[in-house]
């Protein structure tokens, strides 16, 4: 299963309505939840030896959805999303300094983290200048694409 035939399954499964979609296929397992508001909360795909391929299943119960902080004053902050499916890092390696931290000032083409996909490290870069208000996502998680990961003020 290649990249562009998930994210059509996650796209299929998020218009359904349905709760949660598990599908196992050879050495891969895929897990898509979707909230009730009808949008993707979380993809999970592992690749493992399988001992039998499973039908796609839905989940009975719906899956309620995550409450948030509420971040003081978020319309006048402009939102950094992820253009990509993969794991978002903060590091360039373990062994060197973050990218970006609350309270940096930044300029537009600076990188601010790295998001691996399909083994490949693409660095993001930012797209305004401004300072970072908050970062939406820990390191080393996986990121979903169009997914928020960081609050910039602009100002």
């Amino acid at each position: 299963m290649d990249l562009k035939e998930i994210q059509n399954l996650i796209k299929f499964v998020s218009n359904t309505g349905v709760a949660e979609v598990k599908l196992e296929m050879d050495d891969v397992k895929i897990t898509i939840r979707t909230t009730l508001e009808n949008t993707t909360e979380a993809t999970y795909i592992q690749q493992a030896p399988v001992q039998q391929a499973i039908a796609p299943q839905a989940a009975a119960a719906p899956v309620a959805p995550v409450a948030t902080a509420p971040v003081v004053e978020e319309s006048k902050y402009i939102t950094i999303k992820s253009p990509i499916i993969g794991t978002f890092y903060r590091k360039p390696s373990p062994d060197k300094p973050v990218f970006a931290e609350v309270g940096n000032s930044i300029a537009k083409g600076d990188v601010l983290c790295v998001i691996e996909a399909m083994k490949l490290f693409n660095e993001i870069e930012s797209e305004i200048s401004g300072k970072i208000v908050k970062i939406l996502v820990d390191d080393m998680s996986p990121v979903e694409f169009d997914q928020p990961l960081f609050l910039v003020d602009p100002s």
